[in-house]
């Protein structure tokens, strides 16, 4: 189990052990509706390693502090944060080194579980993703808005979870889905009330936990292997690829020079002619 002096002295990602097995572990930038950063994704990192290599842990639950599970990458990242592994300067670098990240999770032995509520967007989907089993609140807002206006997703998980038309739709409108219309498109298992969400997740993962991790290790691979099989990551890797070209387009470039003018009014430049995420009328997750 993290000490709470471990938790005081790394607050990105606080990690508990809600019921027996069960290491939970919450993203914990709330303010910054748990935006992926250098230091937040380092922490996260650290705290899977151990709760994989610990044989008292048979499940992992990542969810978020706050009204948000993510909205993705850190968009102002701190300059002196670390990133998790290195990045090299060749074209592309940043959208292979996240994949080595989500590759990573999935050849853990421990079902990780993410328990969404609020926004995912963009990087928090692929977080989502990375997860073994994923329930969401009936009111989500998931979804990959960046193919608006920067480039083609990092991890492009849509043809994978959704089927070649829900992806297509997806991938040409960066439109959001909520939790209930995840689950009919097959992005997460089941939904819930928000109000519910900690308790049948938890629910859930203690069943998980029954099985003896030496099984369960087996019965996650058995799936990962089978859409390896089927060219999953060989199809991620190919789309990370084209992520690189997006940046190169005139489009890219154009809004990253506004974006350098302010991270906030460039993204809603960006979805007002939409109206949705924070410029419709839902407005601001509560």
């Amino acid at each position: 189990m993290t000490t709470a002096a471990g938790n005081a002295a790394n607050s990105t990602v606080l990690a508990d052990d809600p019921a027996p097995h069960v290491r939970r572990l919450t993203l914990n930038r709330p303010e910054k509706r748990n935006a992926l950063s250098h230091a937040l994704r380092s922490r996260l990192f650290e705290l899977l390693r151990e709760a994989d290599a610990d044989p008292s842990v048979h499940v992992v639950i990542i969810r978020g502090a706050g009204k948000s599970f993510s909205a993705g990458y850190d968009l102002a990242q701190d300059k002196s944060e670390t990133p998790p592994w290195p990045i090299s300067i060749a074209d592309g670098a940043w959208a292979r080194h996240v994949l080595a990240g989500w590759f990573e999770m999935m050849d853990m032995a421990t079902p990780i579980v993410a328990q969404v509520h609020g926004y995912c967007l963009a990087g928090g989907t692929e977080l989502a993703t990375a997860c073994d089993l994923v329930y969401v609140a009936d009111d989500a807002q998931i979804g990959y808005p960046p193919v608006r206006s920067m480039s083609s997703p990092d991890m492009a998980w849509h043809p994978w979870l959704l089927g070649m038309r829900r992806a297509m739709e997806a991938m040409l409108t960066g439109d959001s889905m909520t939790g209930v219309e995840a689950v009919a498109a097959g992005f997460a298992n089941r939904a819930f009330a928000a109000d519910s969400l900690d308790a049948e997740v938890l629910s859930i993962a203690e069943r998980v936990a029954k099985v003896p991790p030496d099984l369960q290790a087996l019965n996650k691979r058995v799936v990962h292997r089978a859409m390896d099989a089927m060219g999953m990551r060989d199809g991620m890797r190919a789309t990370a690829d084209i992520n690189a070209l997006g940046f190169h387009q005139r489009s890219s470039r154009e809004y990253f020079a506004k974006f350098a003018q302010g991270v906030t009014r460039a993204l809603d430049a960006r979805d007002s002619d939409f109206g949705d995420y924070r410029t419709g009328e839902k407005g601001e997750i509560k």
